[in-house]
């Protein structure tokens, strides 16, 4: 897999079953190594190691139901105190570039949870945007920040 514009990490890889997988320490199961994957465990431990995230509190392929169908986001972090989500972050392949669609997909999964934080990356680029609940606008900012400041 391809260096992206994060740190490295030592990935536990495996050939399972004719299958490349990841483990992914969230879930704590090998996951099948796919380009989006390998974006997500790499941002899982950036957030880990060098902002502080407590992985107790991240979950991968968080099921939410919109509009009566039933979606899948990629990551949500909650809240120690209240164990409320606090940031959802969609993840895409190192060659799919970031658009309004992607945000928008985002966007809608945030109706459902609304949260204060949202982050889309393809691994090569990363975006972060703070929600005012009350006017519903959206500041992006230069980085993400460090779990404590999720915490309110």
């Amino acid at each position: 897999m391809e260096q992206l514009n994060l740190p490295a990490y030592q990935a536990n890889i495996k050939k399972m079953g004719g299958i490349v997988k990841i483990m992914d320490v969230l879930r704590r199961k090998f996951v099948a190594l796919t380009p989006e994957e390998w974006v997500r465990q790499n941002f899982i431990h950036y957030l880990i190691d060098k902002k502080g995230y407590a992985p107790e509190l991240m979950g991968n392929e968080v099921a939410v139901t919109l509009n009566g169908m039933s979606r899948r986001c990629d990551t949500v972090v909650y809240s120690r105190k209240d164990a409320k989500p606090r940031m959802i972050i969609e993840f895409k392949a190192a060659d799919v570039e970031i658009t309004q669609k992607v945000f928008e997909q985002i966007c809608r999964y945030n109706i459902v949870l609304e949260v204060e934080w949202l982050v889309v990356s393809n691994g090569m680029k990363h975006y972060c945007c703070k929600v005012d609940k009350e006017t519903r606008r959206y500041t992006f900012v230069e980085d993400i920040p460090p779990f404590e400041i999720l915490q309110g």
